[in-house]
């Protein structure tokens, strides 16, 4: 099937978009729901979900960060949550699973040779940071009034993250003697990030689970991303839209919208089919 505006070739069956109810609708956040390290959904896109929520989809966020930004959760008002790359997720308000590190795999994630890296452990209600001698704490980390890394309590460590340019290397000696884990990044875009969550806990995964708390067939989810911590989604997906043009994610993906920008006009039009068969007599 071609893409939507590229005009290139995308690696899945040509399969029309699902039509009619039930429908889950599961966004990526950075790059795909909102620009890169944005805090807001667009004016476009917001009209859209407001009206794709009023015809009765089920909306979700599928996401790496460990929360949403409070703007973006307004906009959106999302049947579920999926933070940490999909390893907590929050279903009607209420927690769904977390998945948490063992003490030894965090003892293992933690025993990198990447000097100078700045490293931010993560749990449910904290992050915790290792910055290299000289270097300052960045805005986010103080506005989340961060904790030295030493003070991480172990048994509740939901993600790691690194930051150094030798993180691919550290990602293969772990893929190697920790297969379980689940690692992204380290690979273009983000060829200096590395994260790694518990067994488990990614993105194709937190799909199924959130279809099935909502008691949605599963080849009824449509998935929206743009890097490669959400492949697994768009594998899993009844219908994957792909974001942006990354390589790795082309043979998952349906149909693909060159821009982040595109997004809004691309469910605007979903919206308006969807009005016209709720119409029909």
């Amino acid at each position: 099937m071609t893409s939507r505006d590229s005009g290139l070739p995308t690696g899945r069956p040509p399969i029309p978009p699902p039509t009619g109810l039930p429908l889950l609708m599961a966004f990526d956040l950075d790059g795909t729901l909102i620009t890169e390290q944005g805090r807001e959904v667009d004016a476009a896109t917001g009209k859209a979900l407001a009206r794709l929520r009023e015809v009765g989809v089920k909306l979700a966020i599928i996401t790496g960060r460990d929360m949403a930004p409070d703007a973006v959760m307004e906009v959106m008002q999302p049947d579920a949550v999926a933070t940490n790359n999909g390893g907590r997720i929050v279903v009607d308000g209420e927690l769904h699973s977390e998945a948490r590190f063992t003490p030894s795999d965090l003892e293992a994630v933690l025993a990198h040779e990447l000097t100078g890296a700045r490293i931010v452990l993560f749990t449910a209600q904290r992050l915790f940071v290792d910055l290299p001698r000289g270097t300052e704490p960045e805005p986010w980390m103080i506005a989340r009034n961060y904790a030295p890394l030493s003070e991480a309590p172990v048994g509740d460590v939901l993600k790691a993250g690194f930051y150094h340019p030798g993180v691919a290397d550290f990602a293969g000696r772990l893929r190697q003697s920790h297969p379980h884990l689940v690692l992204t990044g380290a690979q273009d875009p983000y060829l200096s990030f590395l994260t790694v969550t518990p067994e488990g806990a990614h993105k194709g995964a937190a799909l199924t689970l959130i279809a099935d708390a909502l008691h949605l067939p599963h080849d009824r989810a449509v998935a929206y991303g743009d890097s490669d911590n959400d492949e697994a989604m768009l594998e899993v997906a009844g219908y994957a839209v792909q974001v942006g043009k990354l390589p790795l994610l082309a043979r998952h993906a349906h149909t693909r919208l060159n821009r982040q920008t595109d997004l809004g006009g691309y469910l605007n039009a979903w919206a308006d089919r969807l009005e016209r068969e709720e119409a029909r007599p």
